[in-house]
């Protein structure tokens, strides 16, 4: 066995920037296949630009990018685009797009200049349905349902890219808890199925009970990354947010639940 296996994605050295404003220096990052990991940290720590560059959406100005292996920068974009998805946090569609619709954009970067759909377009589409359990929601229009479906149908969308990897920016952003657990869920079920599942994630209780790796952010470098339960402490915690708080064992999944909170000072990321 390969002591050191490719990652799938890979950042070294990474350093990205907004103008002449550095947001990240140096980072380097590998994320474990096959699982789901949570970027966690205060709000402007780089977290979306770190998903922004990891996904070739923003150019760093230092390191590079691994995609099994190659730098992501001299793939071609379709290649890359079979290979990684990404569901960015302001994902919006036209009025009037159904679900299946929607759904079948995932499908263009398998399609050719004389390319017809196929049944096994149609078969994918079907498996991303069911996979999101929105079956019967086929042909709702998006603006008719709840927040947790509709964040279910842009997922559906990026499992019918057909891609090994997912990049999910805030995932869960503005929904209620019943329609987070929903997503949550259905990311876990992702996981379960082979995927690597990459997001951002506000809430850190949340981050531990759902994530298998987690990757703590403040100041555009990494604090601390590994299990959630290894990895999480109430210095880190105080360190990241300037929250004081116990830490307890979640009876239900043994992750890290936060409890007893008080700000202690104000925290600059």
């Amino acid at each position: 066995m390969n002591p050191n296996p490719i990652a799938p994605l890979e950042a070294r050295g990474l350093s990205m920037a907004y103008g002449r404003r550095p947001i990240i220096q140096g980072l380097d990052l590998r994320l474990p296949a096959g699982r789901v990991t949570a970027i966690v940290g205060p709000n402007g720590c780089g977290k979306s630009t770190l998903l922004a560059g990891l996904a070739r959406l923003q150019k760093p100005s230092g390191g590079a990018v691994l995609l099994d292996g190659k730098a992501i920068a001299s793939l071609p974009s379709k290649e890359v685009a079979r290979r990684l998805a990404l569901l960015p946090q302001d994902a919006s569609a036209p009025d009037g797009l159904t679900v299946a619709e929607l759904i079948r954009f995932g499908r263009q970067p398998h399609q050719g200049l004389f390319q017809q759909w196929s049944a096994e377009d149609q078969e994918v589409v079907d498996a991303a349905l069911a996979a999101a359990d929105l079956g019967e929601l086929a042909e709702r229009p998006l603006e008719s349902m709840s927040g947790g479906q509709r964040q279910r149908a842009w997922i559906a969308m990026a499992i019918a890219q057909d891609t090994p990897l997912l990049l999910l920016d805030e995932p869960t952003s503005a929904l209620d808890l019943g329609h987070q657990i929903e997503v949550f869920e259905l990311i876990r079920r992702l996981a379960g199925a082979g995927k690597t599942v990459v997001m951002v994630v506000h809430d850190l209780s949340s981050a531990c009970r759902y994530a298998d790796h987690l990757v703590a952010m403040k100041g555009g470098r990494v604090l601390a990354e590994g299990a959630p339960a290894r990895v999480v402490t109430a210095e880190l915690v105080e360190a990241l947010y300037g929250v004081r708080c116990t830490l307890l064992s979640d009876p239900y999944s043994g992750t890290p639940l936060i409890v007893g909170a008080s700000r202690v000072r104000a925290c600059s990321s």
